[in-house]
């Protein structure tokens, strides 16, 4: 079979799971919706960049959260959890490691601060990979008015982390 509509059958697959997906949390969200709000979490994506030739190139997913006050650590708590089965079925990905935890989360002047713990830089290696893992981190948090830049850090430091 010719590897194109091979391709083309995926994505038709990853499509309809996900409306039926969609359909199932929109119905069972339908009747707390009041209690909700969406944010949007970036991860790389296998059918829509297949070389991941751009390391930077992430893509939007929609979550739905309870409601808070701290909707940008919220975000990142998403964006830390990788994506659900139903998204890996529609090919994203995350260059995150599991298990990572935000220490702090401070937004002033246009600036969001974020501190992990060690696991962000643990066994990552290459200049992809660590521009991949930036950038979700940066586009998840630049969905944000009040966020113009963001400053990450591990355990308190910024220099010399995220090292290819």
């Amino acid at each position: 079979m010719n590897s194109k509509i091979i391709i083309i059958l995926i994505v038709i697959i990853a499509i309809a799971i996900s409306f039926y997906t969609g359909f199932l949390i929109e119905k069972e969200s339908s009747e707390h919706a009041d209690d909700l709000m969406t944010v949007q979490v970036f991860f790389g994506n296998t059918i829509f960049d297949p070389e991941v030739i751009d390391c930077q190139k992430n893509f939007p997913v929609e979550r739905k959260i309870a409601k808070t006050q701290a909707v940008a650590t919220a975000a990142l708590e998403q964006l830390l959890q990788g994506p659900t089965p139903a998204e890996k079925v529609q090919g994203y990905i995350t260059s995150i490691n599991p298990g990572v935890k935000i220490q702090s989360l401070i937004i002033e002047n246009g600036t969001a601060r974020v501190d992990f713990d060690e696991t962000l830089q643990a066994n990552i290696g290459g200049s992809c990979r660590v521009a991949a893992i930036r950038f979700q981190i940066y586009n998840t948090l630049k969905q944000f008015p009040t966020v113009k830049d963001t400053v990450i850090s591990i355990n308190g430091r910024t220099e010399d982390i995220l090292q290819p």
